[in-house]
């Protein structure tokens, strides 16, 4: 199985891409954009059935987009003059994880916990409590390495939250469903290829159609 990484630039000068990369539904009008670069006969739960994972990157050249699944994407679809697109496969990096590799990690995620029954009771707590600060970083640490991977070094900033409609249509149009992201940076070493592998793959966390979940790694820097 090829997992693709995609880096999709939008040009600020199509009002396409800009109406998909700013408002409060961003982050919805984003996963509806990308996942039309794939087929629309993959029936239900089609993003996870193809792995679809995609995040916002800020850069000094302005936003890119960065989309990664397991089939292949088609940017013919995008509007004419939307922005250039690049897909290359992510084999030759995922080949060459081994125990002991030092990575550079990055991903924006959607830190929560779920309280008991008694204890929502008690503090009149909601079903999802959003994590911040240090529970934020614990919470991260518990799911690096859930990944295979032996954190030595994090740096967490936060961002603002990503909300929009849960459906199309029907009472799902009605709810509005909200995420609290941070971003995760740091490095490394790689403790478990396959989990580290299966995990790039399916995401990491809540909030997969609203731009969360995606790890990206890539090779450390030798300081020599």
């Amino acid at each position: 199985m090829t997992v693709w990484l995609t880096r999709i630039v939008p040009d600020p000068r199509s009002r396409d891409a800009r109406r998909d990369t700013s408002g409060a539904d961003d982050a919805i009008r984003l996963h509806r954009r990308l996942m039309s670069l794939f087929p629309t006969d993959i029936g239900p739960d089609a993003r996870a059935h193809l792995s679809v994972l995609f995040r916002v990157e800020d850069t000094p050249a302005g936003i890119h987009l960065l989309l990664q699944s397991t089939h292949q994407p088609d940017p013919d679809r995008l509007p004419d003059g939307y922005g250039t697109a690049l897909t290359r496969p992510l084999d030759p990096l995922l080949d060459a994880l081994r125990p002991g590799l030092t990575i550079r990690y990055r991903c924006v995620a959607s830190p929560v916990r779920k309280p008991g029954a008694t204890t929502r009771a008690l503090y009149n707590l909601p079903a999802v409590v959003a994590l911040t600060g240090n529970a934020a970083d614990q919470w991260w640490l518990r799911q690096a390495e859930d990944a295979g991977l032996k954190p030595l070094h994090l740096h967490s900033h936060p961002l603002d939250a990503v909300s929009g409609q849960r459906g199309h249509h029907g009472p799902a149009a009605q709810q509005r469903v909200r995420h609290a992201r941070i971003r995760f940076d740091g490095t490394a070493a790689v403790i478990d290829p396959d989990r580290l592998r299966a995990k790039i793959t399916e995401g990491i966390g809540r909030g997969k159609s609203y731009g969360c979940g995606l790890l990206s790694i890539a090779p450390a820097k030798d300081p020599g």
